[in-house]
């Protein structure tokens, strides 16, 4: 095909107090958002053929809006690194930039996290979800043997970033070819440097997105090659067998990168997935089915207090306490669910902001003389107007009555989906929750919780 010359205008959307890059092609009227993968410059890629042939294949038939991912790329560079709920304001972020209400999304590699987790949290804004040489998980465990352990990934890392030797893994059909070797050691070199992507990678440690699969009620498609060898096929096979309905399409090569080796066969399989009419259509969001974080917040030793206080000290003590719930509510971007006569359910869209507010209100409770404990859980909830049910909340108020007095109580899933947060945990061991089957096992977050920001 012919390409155009001209690589499109990169543009700016604001999150959080960050530029995030973007750009916008395609003459198509489906828009296609691309979650890149640990390697991206929206400038640079374009000075390779294969990648600007790629995209302007792709934006044949979509409307294409491509972005580099924070700390990354054209985009602001960041103290530490982020966690996964910020890269996920910013795809909101550049989607509300670039008038997009709702899109495909594509997600490569290491955004396939951020792919799964689109679709499972905000349902009414994806038609369609497609994954590409995702990573399930990021790096290796005893349960899932399928990554390198953290401490090889950065010895590879120390070796090979921003040099020629990269493009053995990322597309061996091309290691034969100096001048590609060379560009794509210097996309990495102007993506991120090693101290930064070093960084990244121990932050991303423990990011896994297992427990949340079985949440993404929207169609999607998992494409992989075969030979894979920076994300094995077990990944792709992983995400096939645990989302919903999804399609496995496996395909030959030994690739990483979607732009290299037969492209064709991925593009032909994402227009023919995402073709007009294919998807299934909206639930209104008030009625969704959508992937939360639940927040329980209870009052120790509430009686006891009411009845040495007295009524009306009580009710006035109480008062205060829902304020400053809600002062924090609002700063950590929870919604209030309802108030439980010593306590409080809220729900939040990102789990480490849930856990910050949770701390911060343990604090602040004590400082009006209160002590709280709260508990947490990640997990699948369904929306009835201002209410909320599901198993998730169950198992959240569970999670709460194992707390003591200042203590946050967290479950694995939480724990999992909270990687570069800065939020630190330790064991509170397996446990039994009433009415829910199976062993948990339960995270305290560590003091300090709040203190980290709100992010």
């Amino acid at each position: 095909m012919t390409t155009p010359s001209t690589p499109p205008p990169t543009r700016y959307a604001r999150s959080d107090g960050l530029s995030i890059a973007y750009q916008v092609f395609g003459s198509g009227t489906q828009d296609l958002v691309v979650i890149p993968g640990i390697v991206s410059h929206i400038e640079l890629g374009w000075e390779d053929e294969r990648y600007a042939q790629w995209l302007w294949s792709m934006g044949e038939s979509f409307r294409v809006v491509l972005f580099d991912k924070r700390g990354q790329g054209m985009s602001d560079r960041m103290e530490g690194a982020p966690s996964i709920e910020q890269r996920l304001d910013d795809v909101r972020a550049v989607m509300q930039a670039a008038g997009c209400e709702h899109a495909t999304f594509l997600a490569l590699s290491e955004g396939g996290a951020m792919g799964a987790l689109m679709a499972a949290t905000y349902p009414h804004q994806v038609d369609a979800l497609v994954l590409s040489g995702a990573l399930v998980r990021f790096t290796g465990a005893d349960d899932f043997p399928h990554s390198p352990r953290l401490g090889h990934m950065l010895r590879q890392v120390e070796k090979s970033w921003g040099t020629p030797l990269a493009a053995t893994a990322f597309a061996p059909s091309r290691a034969g070819d100096p001048a590609f070797c060379e560009r794509f050691g210097r996309m990495q070199r102007m993506c991120a440097s090693p101290g930064t992507i070093r960084q990244l990678i121990i932050a991303n440690d423990q990011l896994d997105v297992r427990a949340i699969l079985p949440q993404i009620r929207r169609p999607t498609l998992v494409i992989h090659r075969r030979g894979d060898r920076v994300a094995s096929r077990e990944h792709g096979r992983y995400f096939a067998d645990h989302v919903p309905d999804a399609i496995y399409l496996e395909l030959p090569g030994d690739d990483h990168l979607t732009w290299e080796g037969d492209t064709g066969a991925i593009v032909g399989a994402l227009r023919q997935f995402a073709r007009p009419g294919a998807a299934r259509p909206h639930t209104p969001e008030s009625q969704e089915r959508f992937l939360a974080t639940v927040l329980f917040t209870d009052i120790v030793g509430s009686t006891e207090s009411a009845a040495q206080l007295g009524d009306q000290a009580w009710r006035s003590q109480l008062l205060r306490f829902y304020a400053l719930s809600r002062e924090q509510l609002q700063a950590h971007h929870g919604v209030e669910v309802n108030t439980t006569g010593d306590g409080m359910l809220a729900r939040f869209d990102g789990p480490a902001r849930a856990v910050r507010c949770a701390a911060a209100i343990c604090e602040q409770a004590r400082s009006i003389g209160l002590e709280v404990r709260a508990g947490l859980h990640t997990g699948e909830i369904e929306a009835h107007g201002s209410d909320v049910s599901g198993i998730a909340v169950h198992i959240g108020a569970r999670v709460a009555a194992l707390a003591g007095a200042g203590e946050v109580l967290v479950s694995n899933t939480v724990k999992d989906l909270v990687a570069g947060s800065g939020l630190h945990f330790d064991a509170f061991g397996a446990h039994t929750l009433k009415g829910v089957p199976g062993e948990w096992v339960i995270h305290r977050a560590l003091a300090g919780a709040a203190a980290v920001g709100s992010r």
